[in-house]
């Protein structure tokens, strides 16, 4: 049966890889069809066919006016695709202006003016400046632009116009457009985890009436052959932290394509170690036993576990062996670079200093002063740096070793998340320490 289902989904791929290559009069069939396929949950298969078509149409139909940022998509249609088209090349990151749509006239235009000033014309909007009574039948148009409304960068704000239209017509819709829209609203695809989406879309796409019957077919077989590569997966995990770390926290998590086992494998059991190791800082060691913790993880030497008390021991010696059993898959691949750049990350990037230094601060009851400050130490023990950089480790040729240096030398997209991880923790710690009668922590 197993083999069948692999024969049958090898055909069904290069039907639809016939597509995408195939010559077509119109290029907006692909885009929605590559529209399709990524929000089924099925783009990973076909890389390198969307990569060249995307390429193509960037080529082909976006001309840069004033330079490679302005790009000026010069395709006539209507709202609905263009916004999908505008969503895809950002997404693929490829630089187009949302000033510069052509936009059929029976829809609505959108100029960008010497002064970059962004001027709406004809039947977007009327003269009070609301969204047109055109537009008000255009549901579809106005969730797609939604939708590429989060690929918009400073400068380029509709999203809380988009929103606010969305809102005031979901309650006049057909039930099956006004679970759309409010489920958009709620959880907007950008925010939404792909194999959610990917659930939820095949619903949705098997009642387009024009749905290629082709591509859902593929998208079921699919989402069943990763649900059971998971299910897998997941109780392989659970019974190594069972036998291993039985008083961790569960928290198991994991990227869903089927190449990227080994990298599921690898960041989960890391993320098991360093919440332990989170916990005895937090929680449950005294400043002694944590400062010879410290020096024992900065030294990274198995011959530190002697100085170690008894409850120290076995977490240490966890995080000791993993990184050698990561070290030797590696070594089968010819990838050691990667256990250099996290066993770097661990010791030189601070992440248990900061751990320490949180841990004095309880200790002596102490409240950061300053933002820098508390800012400083808590986006490092937040450990967000050292997870992004394990979550490389086993994903093949992706974790090239200009990707280890670029995540080592502590990016501004890192930085951020770091921030804002940082903050929704607290955030939400302070409210449980509330409700326990607790001192907050200084957010």
């Amino acid at each position: 049966l197993d083999h069948d289902i692999e024969t049958q989904t090898e055909t069904l791929k290069k039907e639809v890889s016939k597509m995408l290559v195939s010559k077509v009069e119109n290029p907006l069939i692909k885009v929605d069809l590559i529209d399709s396929i990524s929000r089924l949950g099925v783009n990973y298969h076909f890389e390198h066919e969307i990569d060249e078509v995307m390429q193509q149409i960037h080529k082909n139909y976006v001309v840069n006016i004033w330079g490679p940022k302005d790009g000026k998509i010069t395709i006539e249609a209507n709202l609905c695709t263009l916004a999908v088209l505008f969503r895809l090349l950002r997404q693929h990151g490829f630089h187009v202006s949302p000033f510069l749509l052509n936009v059929d006239s029976n829809y609505f235009s959108i100029l960008w003016l010497l002064n970059k000033t962004l001027v709406v014309f004809n039947k977007f909007k009327d003269v009070q400046g609301n969204f047109s009574e055109r537009l008000m039948s255009d549901v579809e148009g106005m969730l797609c632009l939604y939708e590429a409304s989060y690929m918009m960068v400073l400068g380029e704000d509709i999203l809380e116009e988009a929103s606010t239209h969305l809102k005031s017509i979901s309650t006049i819709l057909s039930p099956f457009l006004a679970v759309q829209v409010n489920h958009s609203l709620r959880q907007s695809l950008h925010k939404n985890l792909p194999r959610l989406e990917a659930r939820r879309y095949i619903s949705i796409y098997e009642q387009d009436p024009y749905h290629n019957e082709i591509l859902l077919t593929l998208a079921k077989l699919n989402f069943n052959k990763l649900q059971n590569l998971h299910k897998k997966e997941f109780g392989n995990i659970c019974k190594w932290v069972s036998s291993k770390l039985p008083y961790v926290r569960d928290r198991i998590v994991a990227y869903f394509e089927p190449q990227y086992s080994q990298a599921r494998r690898i960041f989960m059991k890391v993320l098991a170690i360093t919440i332990i190791i989170d916990d005895m800082y937090d929680a449950y060691g005294t400043i002694g036993e944590l400062e010879l913790l410290t020096e024992a993880i900065e030294r990274w030497d198995i011959s530190c576990l002697d100085d170690l008390t008894e409850s120290m021991k076995l977490p240490y010696k966890l995080l000791i062996n993993l990184y050698e059993e990561i070290e030797q898959e590696m070594m089968k691949e010819r990838r050691t670079n990667c256990i250099n750049y996290i066993q770097s990350l661990y010791i030189y990037y601070n992440l248990v200093r900061a751990n320490m230094t949180e841990a004095r601060w309880l200790n002596n009851n102490y409240k950061p002063t300053t933002k820098n400050e508390y800012l400083h130490t808590s986006t490092i023990s937040c450990c967000c740096s050292l997870m992004a950089i394990t979550s490389y480790i086993g994903m093949g040729d992706i974790a090239t070793e200009n990707i280890f240096k670029w995540a080592t030398n502590e990016p501004k997209i890192l930085k951020a998340t770091s921030i804002v991880c940082r903050l929704m923790d607290d955030i939400v710690s302070n409210e449980l320490l509330k409700l326990l009668l607790i001192d907050p922590v200084p957010i």
